[in-house]
């Protein structure tokens, strides 16, 4: 018998199959790096389009071992490997980045929470509460947050009197998680500074961006930020490179940060992998996001964040209340209506309020890239009729 042949690159095995680690295929065919994905089932979103994939469990560690085994690195879809299989792939000389000891500030928002405070970083209010009385001494209004499992708006509570907390203690008990306090902060708007950091050390930092939230979930981002002070924007963007080498992270990290009425920025959020607010720099950035991902985990030269136009919209495609057909029927009215625009659709099943696409719009007139990002987000999701311009 003959042995396989050698790959024709290290191997990257990726964690998780959703939109993200689909949108790390095209760069990593124009890489030639081979990938190999852990799907949580079949036919999900990028199993549909890496071919070298498995189904399994990532929280059984025997499953993350037969997926990485002969691979050099592996990388993540989402934050929620636990830490401890982590140290064994690592015990096992398997590269894991970014490293458990920086992904936990992603996976727990309260180890996040208390590394943040002894690095000096700006914060809202926060503690971690065990019953409704320790929530009514930290003081209403504030915003109640699962200390793991959370995300779209999931695990996040707005409360205001200790009857609105037995909610999220039932959760949080149920779930053998922490809840965190924190301050409910009046914001003028969100913002999102993210940057590619590699093992070396090499960094780069992309524009910071202005997001649109609606329901906890990412609706649109606008590259850059309209009108914020250049000052304001170079802070941002050193605080997320002073966090990224501070936790030692390899790859994407998205700070998402609160820009409040008195001109501070806050750090509200942490992610360690491509991020919804970078969707945007797949058509906007000279290098996307999801590119420069993996050339940080692969320690390969990282490419340049720098915008290609002034101005770069993205807005989600979410699954709306009736849906019919497939998303592929949109396309002709799309297309034809704006031949610039950029699709990217993830494979999903249609469901209300589901991510399952974005459109990205770009040009040197901002209002002019709003309507256009929005009517086609509008148009796949259903919500335009025939006749629409």
């Amino acid at each position: 018998m003959t042995s396989p042949p050698e790959p024709p690159a290290p191997v990257l095995a990726v964690i998780g199959g959703g939109q993200l680690a689909r949108m790390m295929a095209q760069p990593a065919i124009a890489l030639g790096l081979p990938l190999r994905l852990l799907a949580e089932a079949q036919g999900v979103s990028a199993a549909q389009v890496i071919a070298d994939h498995s189904v399994g469990d990532y929280r059984d560690l025997d499953t993350l071992r037969r997926v990485t085994a002969g691979c050099s690195v592996v990388t993540f879809d989402h934050e929620h490997v636990p830490t401890s299989h982590l140290h064994a792939l690592e015990d096992d000389g398997l590269a894991v980045r970014p490293g458990p000891e920086a992904l936990v500030h992603a996976q727990d928002k309260a180890v996040m929470r208390r590394r943040l405070a002894e690095l000096g970083a700006p914060c809202p209010r926060n503690a971690v509460v065990h019953e409704a009385a320790d929530v009514a001494a930290f003081g209403f209004p504030c915003v109640l947050k699962t200390s793991r499992g959370g995300y779209d708006g999931k695990g996040v509570w707005l409360v205001r009197s200790e009857a609105e907390c037995t909610e999220p203690f039932a959760v949080a008990g149920a779930g053998g998680v922490e809840l965190v306090a924190e301050e409910y902060v009046e914001f003028r708007r969100e913002l999102s500074a993210l940057v590619a950091r590699s093992p070396s050390g090499q960094a780069a930092a992309y524009p910071v961006v202005e997001t649109t939230q609606v329901d906890g979930v990412c609706r649109e981002v606008v590259a850059p930020a309209p009108d914020l002070d250049p000052a304001l924007a170079g802070q941002a963007q050193e605080l997320a490179l002073g966090l990224a080498g501070a936790l030692d992270v390899t790859g994407i990290l998205a700070v998402e940060l609160f820009e409040t009425t008195d001109g501070r920025v806050l750090v509200n959020e942490l992610a360690m992998r491509p991020h919804n607010t970078g969707h945007w720099t797949q058509d906007g950035a000279e290098t996307s996001q999801f590119e420069n991902h993996l050339r940080a985990v692969m320690d390969l030269p990282l490419g340049s964040p720098r915008p290609r136009a002034r101005w770069t919209v993205m807005v989600n495609i979410l699954g709306g209340q009736h849906d019919s057909g497939r998303l592929w029927d949109g396309f002709p009215h799309a297309l034809a209506r704006d031949p610039r625009l950029r699709v990217h659709l993830y494979g999903k099943q249609l469901r209300p309020g589901r991510k399952v696409g974005h459109v990205n719009a770009y040009g040197d007139d901002l209002a002019e890239c709003l309507e256009r990002a929005r009517h086609a987000a509008a148009w796949f999701a259903g919500e335009l009729g025939e006749h629409s311009e």
